[in-house]
């Protein structure tokens, strides 16, 4: 479906922006580090438990002997009853309507506003166009979205001593 936003045009004049109104989806988990703008990225067709869980599983073996803390929300596919989570992950849940403090968050905002007024001819253009911008993302760009001086504090204060 497209997803219209603002657009710059002279005072007065609507913005004309091809429409298309159909329903796929197709769905992003990811992994970004405010520390050092690392990012782990996945485009799945669906979001469950039992995906959340293989997506631990696939990030927790990249970059192996990283310890990792995976800020989650109150989704309900982020339960972690019955799952395994990899020895090498942490998950930090946040409060409630809080989506400021997800790194992730701020990632997702950032594609958003770029596919606003944007017409895909198919699932699999709109999958290129999303894959080729998540690439296009440098480390400084995601350090700079997801950059959050709550964390930043507590970071630097918990090696202070």
């Amino acid at each position: 479906m497209t997803h219209t936003g603002k657009c710059l045009t002279a005072f007065g004049v609507k913005p004309i922006v091809e429409y298309q109104h159909r329903f796929e989806t197709t769905y992003l988990y990811g992994s970004y580090s405010p520390i050092n703008g690392d990012s782990f990225v996945w485009e799945v067709n669906g979001v469950n438990t039992t995906i959340f869980e293989s997506y631990l599983n696939q990030f927790s073996q990249h970059k192996p002997k990283e310890f990792k803390i995976v800020v989650i929300d109150n989704a309900g596919f982020h339960s972690t009853k019955n799952i395994t989570i990899p020895d090498n992950i942490f998950l930090l849940r946040i409060p409630p309507y809080c989506p400021e403090l997800n790194p992730c968050e701020q990632v997702w905002q950032f594609i958003k506003t770029r596919y606003k007024n944007q017409r895909f001819k198919n699932m699999e253009e709109l999958r290129k166009w999303l894959h080729q911008t998540v690439k296009d993302m440098t480390t400084e760009q995601i350090k700079s979205i997801t950059g959050n001086h709550h964390y930043f504090d507590n970071f630097n204060a918990s090696f202070k001593s």
